[in-house]
C-alpha cells in the first residue's frame, strides 16, 4: 500500500529535497505541498494523507498548533515534525501537541524513510540526534505544567503567534476576519492568563515555548 505524504514546509528548497528523497521510495507518494499551518489543515481535510511532514516554524499558524488540530480533527493522519530545533523542549512540545515523530533538518536521508515507516506501524520515532533518555527526563520534569496547551485557547495561541510576528491589532483582525475589539479582548485575556503585561514579554514567551522561532519574531 502506498503511503500518502503531505509536505507542510515554507522553504522551497527543503520541500524539493524531501520530495526528491521520497520519489526514490517505491511505496511512498507526495500528494500535496503547503507552506503554512492553515494550508496544512485545509489539505489534510481535502486530501486525507496518511502522514504530514510538518515544519514547526511557519508564519500565521505554526506547526505545533496545526499538529494539535490535526490530532483532534483527523486522528487517522500521523504527524512527523521536521524542524531545525534539536532541543528536548521542542521535541516534548511536539509530542504533546500530537506528533508521532520528530526529525531535525540535520537528519540523514535514510532516517526520513525510517520515521515514516515507524509512524505508519503505530510507533513513535525520535531523531537519532536527540537523546531519548534526556527527552524522557525532560517530559517527567515538565509533567502537566504545559501552559501553552492548557492555559491558552486555540484562538489565543493564534493571536500570540501573530503578535510575536510583529503584526498590529488591525493586521491581526484582518488576517483572522474578526473585529479589532475582539483581538484586543483576546490579547488582554492571554496577558491575564500568562501574567505578562507587555508585548516584549509575550514575544519572549512565544519564543521560549516554541510558538515562534527567534528569527521569526520582531526582535
Amino acid at each position: 500500500m502506498t503511503v500518502r505524504v503531505l509536505l507542510a514546509e515554507d522553504h522551497l528548497l527543503v520541500r524539493a529535497g524531501i520530495r526528491a528523497l521520497l520519489s526514490a521510495v517505491a511505496d511512498m507518494e507526495v500528494v500535496g505541498e503547503v507552506t503554512s499551518g492553515i494550508e496544512a489543515l485545509e489539505a489534510v481535510a481535502s486530501l486525507a494523507p496518511d502522514v504530514v511532514l510538518l515544519d514547526i516554524s511557519m508564519h500565521g499558524m505554526n506547526g505545533l498548533e496545526a499538529a494539535r488540530r490535526i490530532a483532534t480533527d483527523h486522528p487517522s493522519t500521523r504527524v512527523i515534525m521536521v524542524s531545525m530545533h534539536a532541543s528536548e523542549d521542542y521535541v516534548a512540545r511536539a509530542l504533546r501537541a500530537g506528533a508521532q515523530g520528530y526529525l531535525t533538518k540535520a537528519s540523514a536521508a535514510q532516517e526520513l524513510e525510517r520515521a515514516l515507516r515507524a509512524v505508519m506501524a503505530g510507533q513513535q520515532y525520535i531523531d537519532s540526534h536527540i537523546s531519548r533518555a534526556a527527552l524522557e527526563t525532560y517530559l517527567r520534569r515538565l509533567g502537566d505544567d504545559d501552559t501553552e496547551r492548557d492555559v491558552l485557547t486555540a484562538r489565543q495561541r493564534e493571536i500570540l503567534q501573530l503578535i510575536a510576528e510583529s503584526l498590529g491589532t488591525k493586521e491581526i483582525a484582518f488576517r483572522l476576519g474578526v473585529s479589532t475589539k475582539t483581538v484586543e479582548t483576546h490579547r488582554k485575556q492571554l496577558m491575564d492568563r500568562l501574567n505578562i503585561h507587555d508585548v516584549a514579554g509575550l514575544v519572549r514567551y512565544a519564543i521560549r515555548t516554541g510558538v515562534v522561532s527567534p528569527d521569526e519574531s520582531g526582535g
